[in-house]
């Protein structure tokens, strides 16, 4: 049972009997009473509260900025050479002459056949300009001919020889003796001419490059560039090719551009006595326009590989060859007096193909019966 404070009743019992018992009693006694109070008691409570709040703030962000900034600057124009000549170490001071005249140096000239059309050695004419090497002449170069009265001789008398399936009924003249020429089938050492690494030659042989305006086209673009010509070797190639690029021995001479048109010459300048001759010249023009995978596409316009002979200051006219194959080039001549002639041949490809090239082997010079 309950009491109106929530209390037990019996506990109310039993301290009203022990009050009763203290009152009865004669001597005072101590009674220790236990009283449960509950009393509710204010407590002040702090509470902190986190409160989110959401404040603009500004951020700067630095932006990398490309400025161009224009200064004026005075440059001295240089004149640079169209064509660089690499000038001899040393220059001998030429000689004093008395007399002479002047020859101006055309394509395809060596002091050799200038000194045959003037009449005037060699030495002399070496020594009256201060040159120290016979092949180094330019196109336009005037030379001092000295006690020359500028009277030029005939050039020996030439004729070219036509090939043999157009005279079957008259084969051409025997020969006799051997190979006349120097290094003919190029097995011999080699080096860079002029100093050019672009283009190593056979030992006994010189070469000439056209740099510049192609007449051949309306581009101005397509200059004839200089070709990069090397002697390789059998080594070099690829099996398949080997029997048909080396045609003699053991080596060949590669030359060869990609994407320009090329014409330049090899020669070699040799002492016949009188006499008359047959120069033979064999190469395979590896005119490819493009590449069908591995497979070559030929460009078969005559045009587009020409050759001609190279016989002092004339020869024979360009003419087109048969690409992808070996092709033979003879030219027949008749000295009437010992003398040194220039004998080679040039080669020129008009168009821009992707890769202009030709292999060069196995020439020939032997002297004829009669």
């Amino acid at each position: 049972m309950w009491n109106l404070w929530g209390r037990p009743i019996y506990l109310v019992v039993l301290v009203v009997v022990g009050l009763l018992a203290i009152g009865c009693s004669s001597e005072p006694q101590t009674v220790e009473v236990t009283r449960i109070v509950n009393q509710e008691v204010p407590v002040t409570v702090e509470v902190a509260q986190v409160v989110t709040v959401e404040a603009p703030v500004e951020v700067t962000v630095v932006v990398p900025q490309e400025v161009t900034r224009v200064v004026e600057v005075v440059v001295t124009p240089t004149e640079v050479p169209t064509e660089a000549v690499a000038e001899p170490t040393s220059t001998p001071e030429p000689t004093a002459v008395s007399g002479g005249s002047t020859y101006t140096v055309e394509s395809g000239d060596t002091l050799a056949s200038i000194a045959f059309r003037t009449g005037v050695a060699v030495s002399d004419i070496m020594a009256a300009n201060g040159l120290n090497d016979q092949n180094f002449l330019r196109s336009g170069q005037e030379l001092i001919i000295p006690g020359w009265d500028g009277t030029l001789v005939a050039a020996p008398t030439s004729v070219a020889s036509a090939p043999p399936t157009a005279v079957p009924d008259a084969p051409p003249a025997p020969a006799v003796g051997q190979n006349l020429l120097p290094n003919p089938s190029f097995e011999e050492d080699w080096y860079f001419f002029n100093g050019i690494n672009e283009l190593q030659l056979p030992i006994h042989w010189s070469a000439f490059t056209d740099e510049g305006p192609n007449p051949f086209t309306d581009d101005p673009n397509d200059l004839f560039l200089r070709p990069e010509i090397r002697v390789i070797t059998t080594a070099d190639l690829p099996d398949a090719e080997r029997a048909q690029f080396v045609f003699n021995g053991n080596k060949t001479i590669k030359a060869f551009k990609g994407h320009g048109p090329t014409s330049f010459g090899i020669f070699t300048d040799i002492a016949l006595p009188a006499g008359s001759y047959r120069f033979t010249v064999r190469y395979f023009p590896d005119t490819v326009l493009d590449y069908n995978g591995n497979q070559k596409v030929w460009n078969t316009d005559p045009q587009a590989a020409e050759v001609r002979v190279i016989y002092n200051n004339g020869g024979t006219n360009w003419a087109g060859t048969n690409v992808a194959t070996r092709n033979t080039t003879t030219y027949e001549f008749k000295l009437d007096a010992p003398t040194t002639v220039r004998l080679g041949a040039a080669f020129r490809n008009r168009y821009i193909n992707n890769n202009n090239s030709w292999f060069i082997d196995d020439w020939s010079l032997v002297k004829l019966e009669g």
